[in-house]
């Protein structure tokens, strides 16, 4: 992407000023999506965006420019102004020697700027027509394609010299009931990092049946019941959960910021002894998988919680030299435009023993929830509220009835202490985690598992 000898020169004018540290991470981004609403396929849209972001730390100062010229004379005007605002003494020599890393390619199939228009078309239309002949009351259809192609290079004055390409693809179906329960919506949006192979494995007919499926069974839901209740999560369905009111918890700006439930408690008990929970930025070919981050630091498998110990926290390369640690692969940014952060990957509860039958079987009466929402939750002390979208009441250990208008709400560390079975079963979740501002691809997953006692918000008394 960038010439090395015009990498050294531009980090060696970015430490003329004194710093401590400078880095350049530029970016090549290619988009496609497109999109069918009402059985009309509303057109393609692409974008092709470069650029890049020169970093410099001095001391606790750090300053950042970023630019779209990637020419060595728009990345040294870049490389002084951020030297400027990180306010180092004018005058000093650093030379910088870079170290090309070996980055193993991850191979794409069928790359998704390889199939014609008309065949992605033809993708949107089929999935409409599926989900359609799931039942009459199925109204509206919306279904959403993306692909992308992201190319990065990080180099710095500790000599990191590395590069990586991902490619994404993703499809988004929404249906929208109509009936005698009002209006109700389902949704199933599979991604991986990926080609277009993708739909090799999650076929996207399928996939708008699940929808609409969920959308139709919310029709004949009752009303949720209010109160403490088993709740059993279907392996991939509380992904979520785990990821918002415990992943956050664990990385470690957050812990820094004196924001996290779970700062100064490594070595201390968190979780019930046969939880534990990884994030791993190598796993499969997962939505937040890649090889590198945006740091430059290989990707690595991190045991956050071990047997219901607090084992580490998720670190990026500031964090991790101001405590003296290594890093851990967690250092993630949207864009050039911005700077890094300590950001989750693949986040996930292991397996267990458990035959997930039997775990509802031993659920006298309680609640199986098969797909969570949005939700909110408070860092600082590890409470959440998440939606329920789709789930079913469980009597006398067999799953009964749909119910619908739920939230679970709660506290992180407290569920992880009554999960009381875990399922030796796994699915995983994709989505984009949001946090002060800026939005990244992430995965979560989970067995299916059992938390002995949780709030359920309904609107029903039970």
């Amino acid at each position: 992407m960038i010439e090395q000898g015009v990498l050294q020169r531009v980090l060696s004018s970015a430490l003329s000023r004194g710093a401590d540290f400078a880095e350049v991470f530029a970016e090549e981004r290619e988009t496609t999506a497109a999109s069918l609403d009402d059985g009309r396929v509303e057109g393609f849209t692409s974008g092709l965006n470069r650029g890049a972001g020169i970093r410099v730390v001095r001391g606790e100062t750090t300053g950042f420019a970023h630019t779209s010229d990637t020419s060595e004379n728009g990345l040294k005007a870049a490389a002084a102004a951020a030297a400027a605002a990180a306010a180092g003494p004018e005058g000093t020599t650093r030379q910088v020697s870079l170290d090309q890393a070996d980055v193993p390619a991850r191979p794409v199939a069928l790359p998704p700027s390889e199939i014609a228009k008309s065949r992605k078309a033809d993708l949107l239309r089929r999935a409409d027509e599926a989900a359609r002949e799931e039942g009459d009351g199925i109204r509206q259809v919306k279904v959403n394609y993306g692909d992308g192609r992201r190319r990065i290079l990080v180099a710095n004055s500790d000599g990191v010299l590395s590069e990586d390409e991902v490619t994404r693809t993703r499809l988004f179906v929404q249906c929208v009931a109509m009936g005698d329960g009002g209006l109700q919506t389902g949704m199933e949006a599979p991604g991986r990092t990926r080609g277009f192979e993708l739909f090799d494995e999650f076929d996207a007919t399928e996939t708008a049946r699940v929808a609409a499926r969920r959308a139709l069974t919310n029709l004949e839901a009752r009303p949720a019941p209010s109160g403490r209740w088993p709740v059993v999560l279907k392996r991939g369905a509380g992904g979520v959960l785990f990821h918002e009111a415990c992943g956050h918890g664990l990385e470690a700006d957050l812990v820094a910021r004196d924001a996290s439930v779970f700062r100064g408690r490594v070595g201390e008990t968190v979780a019930s002894p046969i939880v534990t929970v990884v994030d791993d930025g190598t796993y499969g070919d997962e939505w937040g998988t890649a090889s590198i981050d945006d740091e430059g630091a290989p990707r690595q498998r991190n045991v956050l919680i071990e047997n219901g110990g607090l084992a580490d926290y998720m670190w990026d390369w500031l964090r991790a030299k101001k405590e003296g640690r290594p890093r851990s692969g967690n250092g993630r940014r949207e864009t050039y435009k911005v700077l890094p952060m300590t950001r989750m990957t693949n986040t996930y509860v292991l397996p267990g023993e458990d035959e997930p039958d039997e775990i509802i079987a031993q659920t006298q009466r309680g609640i199986y929830c098969v797909a969570l929402g949005g939700g909110q939750v408070n860092t600082a002390t590890g409470d959440f509220v998440f939606g329920i979208t789709e789930a079913y009441m469980i009597e006398n250990g067999e799953v009964t009835y749909p119910i619908r208008g739920a939230n679970l709400i709660g506290n992180g560390p407290a569920v992880l202490r009554m999960v009381d079975a875990v399922g030796n079963d796994f699915d995983t979740w994709a989505g984009t985690c949001g946090k002060d501002g800026q939005g990244v691809p992430v995965s979560a997953g989970q067995p299916t598992l059992r938390v002995a006692e949780m709030t359920v918000g309904g609107t029903s008394l039970g």
